[in-house]
């Protein structure tokens, strides 16, 4: 949990220093509808379509911020109770990381806090591969999190692969790309020269085995926050 961990402790030095734990501030969070959190693209295999993934949502102040997790729930209470929570499992961590990213929208140190909707993921990734070929190059990738638009906007240009953790893809072929379970992670990525990684990482604490000495593009509403703390690079030109 270090990356985690060093994340909260510098956002609680802001909201320290900035008396916000002592201001009387209502956190409240709840998990979207499909259709609140994306809209209704074409396509119909999105995790958060098939009920693999829920996306939780933080409002404070009118700001609000999110994060993808595998749990349900809401819970409202003070910015000190958010806080306070011991970041042990899904839910408690995803309650942080939408805090945590609405509160730095709220004071402008991350933008982009809320997921496109409709077909504006197929935008999004025919925009990041045009940014890795500029940026990067011709790179082996690999995908970390099923992304349909992006395994099937990359595959055709990079050598891809891609590891999930849904027992239901890994090994079937979608989008043209063949799914990996987690058992090949470490492989998977030794095997890479550029890793692109779902924000969702860090709410389900698996962010650790991203950051290595390869360079790695974060993309997604979740790590928002955590991306302008930490000076990770993070790819999201159609959030809001």
């Amino acid at each position: 949990m270090q990356a985690l961990t060093t994340v909260r402790e510098k956002a609680l030095e802001d909201w320290r220093s900035g008396n916000l734990l002592l201001e009387p501030i209502t956190v409240s969070a709840k998990p979207l509808t499909t259709e609140e959190a994306i809209g209704r693209p074409d396509d119909t295999d999105y995790p958060i379509q098939t009920g693999k993934e829920h996306l939780m949502e933080a409002v404070f102040n009118g700001y609000k911020g999110q994060a993808f997790t595998a749990s349900r729930g809401t819970f409202s209470g003070t910015l000190q109770e958010v806080a306070s929570l011991p970041l042990t499992t899904d839910f408690n961590r995803a309650v942080f990381v939408a805090t945590l990213n609405a509160v730095s929208c709220a004071h402008h140190s991350a933008t982009n806090t809320i997921h496109c909707k409709n077909n504006e993921p197929k935008e999004c990734a025919r925009k990041l591969c045009d940014h890795i070929q500029q940026t990067y190059g011709h790179r082996r990738i690999t995908l970390i999190g099923f992304q349909p638009a992006m395994a099937e906007a990359l595959h055709p240009h990079f050598p891809l692969r891609l590891v999930d953790l849904d027992p239901q893809n890994i090994g079937q072929v979608k989008r043209g790309v063949l799914i990996e379970g987690k058992e090949h992670t470490s492989d998977a990525i030794n095997w890479a020269e550029l890793l692109l990684v779902t924000g969702t990482t860090l709410a389900n604490n698996s962010i650790d085995l991203f950051l290595t000495d390869k360079p790695v593009i974060f993309y997604g509403t979740t790590i928002a926050g955590a991306a302008s703390y930490m000076d990770w690079e993070r790819f999201c030109p159609m959030s809001k």
